[in-house]
C-alpha cells in the first residue's frame, strides 16, 4: 500500500508530486497512457510560467516537471485510471492495464478536457479538418483557410499560431468583444493573416469527407451565411474532467470538484484536488502548480495525522 496517489500528470499532479517525494512521501503518480503531461503537451511556447523570461513550450516545460518530480522519487505509471474507490480509509485506484493500487491518501489532478460545439458533423470530421489543438495538426493545414471558433486567450493563441501555416485565419466570436487579454488580442489584432466574424455561431459544417466550409448564424439577427473554410479548430474552453468522482466526490455548480476554502480538502478525509479540476475561473499553469503545491501539503499533514493517531494509539494499548 502507498502513503500517496497522484492522479493527473499537468503542473499540479507534477507539482505536487515534487513536493510530496521531497517530503519522503514516495508518491505513486498515474499519468495517462497517451495524454501524460496534461493540456501543456499541446501548447506552444508559455510566456507566463515564472523562471522563464524568454518563455518555454509546453511539452519541454512539462518535461522539466517530470524530471524533477523523478529526480526526488516520485514514480511515474503511464496507465489510465479506470476508476475509483473513495469509500473506506484506504482509497483505492484501478487502472486498465496495471491493476488495482491502494493508498491512504489520494490527489486527484486530473485537469479538464476540450469544450465541442455539440453540432453535427463535428465528430465525423473529427481528424478531418476539424481539430482542437493547434500545435498538434497546424502544420497539415499549409496554405488553407481555416476558421478558429472563440474569443478568449486560447483561441487569439490558436489563431496566431496558426498563421504559421494558413494563408488565412478567420476568428469567429458568438459576440462583439474578446474575452482575451489584452497582449493577446493586439497580437490578433495586428496579425495581417487574421479576420474576425463578430456576433456569430458556428451552426453547420459543410463537407463530406473533409471541412469545406461553415455554416453561421449571426446571435443578434438570426441572419444565416456560409464560410467557405479548410479548417476548423475548436477553443471555447475546457470542461473539467470529474466522470471517474461522480457520486463520490461534491462538485460545484461549475461542475468543478468542491473543496473547502482555499485548501485541497473534498468532502471526503484523504482526498485531496489541485489544478484545473477545481478552477473553472483561473486557469493557468502557474495557478494550477500552485494549487498542487497546497495539496501535497495538506495531504502531508493528513498522513502526519494519522501516523500521531496511530502511536497515541499504540501507547495506550502498552499501558
Amino acid at each position: 500500500m502507498r502513503q500517496i496517489i497522484i492522479i493527473g500528470s499537468g503542473p499540479a499532479g507534477f507539482t505536487a508530486a515534487i513536493y510530496a517525494a521531497r517530503a519522503g512521501l514516495q508518491p505513486l503518480l498515474i499519468a495517462s497512457s497517451v495524454e501524460a503531461g496534461g493540456e501543456l503537451m499541446k501548447t506552444t511556447e508559455v510566456e507566463n510560467f515564472p523562471g522563464f523570461p524568454e518563455g518555454i513550450q509546453g511539452p519541454d516545460l512539462m518535461t522539466r516537471l517530470q524530471e524533477q518530480a523523478e529526480k526526488f522519487g516520485t514514480e511515474v505509471l503511464l496507465d489510465d485510471v479506470t476508476s475509483v474507490d473513495f469509500s473506506g480509509d484506504i482509497k483505492k485506484v484501478t487502472t486498465g492495464y496495471s491493476g488495482d493500487f491502494e493508498a491512504q491518501a489520494v490527489i486527484f489532478s486530473t485537469g479538464s478536457a476540450y469544450r465541442k460545439l455539440g453540432i453535427d458533423d463535428e465528430e465525423r470530421l473529427s481528424g478531418r479538418g476539424v481539430s482542437w489543438c493547434a500545435t498538434c495538426d497546424g502544420f497539415f493545414f499549409k496554405k488553407k483557410n481555416i476558421a478558429v471558433i472563440g474569443g478568449g486567450d486560447s483561441a487569439m493563441e490558436e489563431a496566431t499560431f496558426l498563421t504559421r501555416f494558413a494563408d488565412k485565419v478567420t476568428v469567429i466570436h458568438r459576440k462583439d468583444t474578446l474575452r482575451a487579454s489584452k497582449i493577446m488580442q493586439e497580437r490578433a489584432f495586428g496579425n495581417e493573416k487574421i479576420d474576425f466574424v463578430w456576433n456569430a455561431a458556428v451552426v453547420g459544417i459543410d463537407g463530406e469527407n473533409s471541412v469545406e466550409g461553415l455554416r453561421l448564424e449571426d446571435t443578434v439577427t438570426g441572419e444565416l451565411s456560409t464560410l467557405p473554410v479548410q479548417g476548423l479548430f475548436v477553443a471555447i474552453g475546457n470542461d473539467p474532467r470529474t466522470h471517474l468522482v461522480h457520486g463520490q466526490l461534491e462538485l460545484t455548480s461549475a461542475g468543478t470538484i468542491a473543496v473547502a476554502g482555499r485548501s485541497s480538502k473534498t468532502n471526503i478525509a484523504g482526498v485531496f484536488a489541485a489544478g484545473d479540476v477545481i478552477d473553472d475561473t483561473y486557469r493557468q499553469a502557474a495557478t494550477a502548480a500552485a494549487s498542487g503545491t497546497v495539496a501535497a501539503l495538506d495531504a502531508e499533514h493528513y498522513l502526519a495525522g494519522l501516523e500521531q493517531a496511530r502511536l497515541a494509539a499504540e501507547l495506550v494499548s502498552a499501558s
